[in-house]
């Protein structure tokens, strides 16, 4: 692989510019599809993208055995008339960009952190010019690459040097990933990759395929040397959001907007905050639900907070003015503690759904039998709405007695 020093595709708008992405990028209303196969997409597309126009992948990627699960293998594969850069062989395919890497998520870690400090700028203090990486494994596996991450943060934080980005995946995260064997669903670890100084690294948790592309070009484009994706196994529909009379998928590039507001003409009983594949799903199912049962509660989608606190005072304002955000609860498919940046009070987190709801480890089973065990299917969540939103004047009392 060779890299042309005077043309730098970090400077093309077109990476970052989801809205104009391909269509191939994007799925249809109703085909069941996992979140995951959109990172294929994109990252098909993206190497495809720099291989025409500047004659070189942009990222090189790397994941063990988990390659084609975690669909970090599609930065090697074709993309339209692109063939695709393939596996890297020493000896038949040099130019691969997907490493045949063992079992080694620390070392997976370190040669994406290596690849990152390899600036080849003519002045390297003022641009990055090299490759981007991107590592996978599962959830429950993440902390196995945290030390690694977390010495290039530092790195990154004090080098006068510019350095690259890493795209860490966290694969198969959330418990639907129980099927699987109960040691592998990623509730808690996934917490790691917020054990970072604030600003340093973006976090993402789309929670539906046609999210994927729209918050990987957003989080690119900003400054932050990690980007840590979390991705869920199972398949989900793409909601038709024109019929649900929800907002576009390229909302989700503001970290955080509004699935469902407060019908103006009834009280307002709270807002609900929800991040995560299964739990989403779960309350896009039961929007009909609150209609007719007259709970007049907000519903916001949590992205990416990272992302959401670059956005403008205005539209955090609007999406989660303090008012409401005093006022809210939150739904996740993780533990509860990570969803610390959502939560306002301890009042919150007593009317908080997640998957350790009772304190325990969730056993196994299928992906219906772990959620009915988290008590993240579509009643549960409807009954905890219900609770939440007449108990209002319980709350608030509460949170004024504080």
């Amino acid at each position: 692989l060779k890299v042309d020093r005077d043309k730098n595709p970090l400077h093309d708008e077109a990476l970052y510019d989801f809205k104009n992405y391909p269509k191939e990028l994007y799925e249809e209303p109703g085909k069941v599809v996992p979140n995951r196969n959109a990172f294929r997409k994109w990252g098909a597309w993206i190497n495809a993208y720099t291989a025409k126009k500047y004659n070189r992948p942009l990222f090189i990627a790397m994941s063990a055995d988990l390659a084609e699960s975690t669909r970090i293998d599609g930065f090697a594969r074709p993309f339209g008339d692109f063939p695709g850069y393939g596996w890297y062989d020493k000896e038949k395919n040099p130019d691969g960009v997907l490493l045949p890497q063992e079992i080694t998520e620390f070392v997976n870690s370190g040669i994406c952190a290596g690849i990152e400090t390899v600036n080849v700028a003519k002045d390297p203090y003022k641009e990055f010019v090299g490759f981007y990486s991107t590592s996978s494994t599962y959830g429950s596996f993440a902390y196995l690459k945290y030390g690694m991450m977390r010495l290039f943060s530092q790195l990154a934080q004090d080098c006068p040097l510019k350095v690259g980005k890493v795209i860490w995946v966290a694969g198969h995260s959330g418990p639907e990933t129980a099927d699987d064997s109960r040691t592998h669903f990623g509730i808690f670890a996934p917490y790691v990759g917020k054990l970072f100084p604030r600003g340093q690294v973006i976090n993402l948790h789309p929670w539906e395929y046609n999210e994927v592309p729209v918050v990987l070009g957003r989080a690119l484009k900003e400054d932050a040397p990690i980007i840590v994706l979390h991705l869920t196994r199972p398949g989900i529909p793409i909601p038709d959001r024109e019929k649900l009379g929800i907002p576009s998928h390229f909302e989700a590039a503001h970290g955080a907007y509004i699935l469902r507001d407060y019908k103006k003409d009834l009280p307002e009983m709270g807002t609900v905050i929800v991040q995560g594949t299964s739990s989403t799903l779960g309350v896009v199912k039961i929007l009909p639900k609150l209609d007719e049962l007259g709970l007049n509660v907000k519903i916001v989608a949590a992205i990416s907070y990272e992302l959401f606190m670059k956005e403008p005072k205005d539209y955090r304002n609007k999406v989660l003015p303090l008012s409401h955000w005093r006022d809210s609860m939150v739904i996740t498919s993780e533990a509860l503690r990570n969803m610390s940046d959502w939560l306002f009070s301890k009042v919150s987190e007593e009317y908080s759904m997640s998957s350790d709801w009772d304190n325990r480890w969730r056993t196994g089973g299928t992906v219906d039998d772990v959620l009915e065990e988290a008590h993240l299917t579509p009643d549960y969540i409807l009954e905890r709405i219900k609770k939440f939103a007449l108990e209002k004047d319980k709350r608030l009392k509460k949170l004024s007695e504080m």
